[in-house]
């Protein structure tokens, strides 16, 4: 990997299709829960960066697929790694909902 597909960010719109085509996905928004209900990808659950730690009570099985996203990429790159720090196994940095050209609700 070279110095600048470090600096690519994820597409946010190729991994919402792939959230949605996998059995039994979670998409983890890791937001504020002020910004969740300013706008939110629908189908998404709210856990907060801050507590992401809680994960397993929200995620119990440690092989479900999370696809993670939150405002720019920075926060879901974050949960990523901590998230796979603490043992799931099918985790997804989808990138940030500034790119999401899909459907936004309230």
């Amino acid at each position: 990997m070279g110095f600048f597909d470090f600096l690519k960010q994820p597409d946010i719109n190729q991994g919402i299709k792939d959230y949605e085509s996998s059995s039994s996905a979670v998409l983890l928004d890791v937001r504020t829960p002020q910004e969740y209900r300013q706008g939110r990808i629908p189908g998404s659950r709210n856990l907060p960066l801050q507590n992401i730690d809680t994960a397993e009570e929200a995620v119990k099985d440690k092989d479900t697929p999370l696809f993670v996203y939150c405002y720019s990429g920075a926060r879901s790159r974050q949960a990523v790694n901590r998230l796979q720090k603490m043992g799931y196994t099918n985790v997804t940095n989808i990138g940030g909902i500034s790119a999401y050209s899909g459907k936004v609700e309230r």
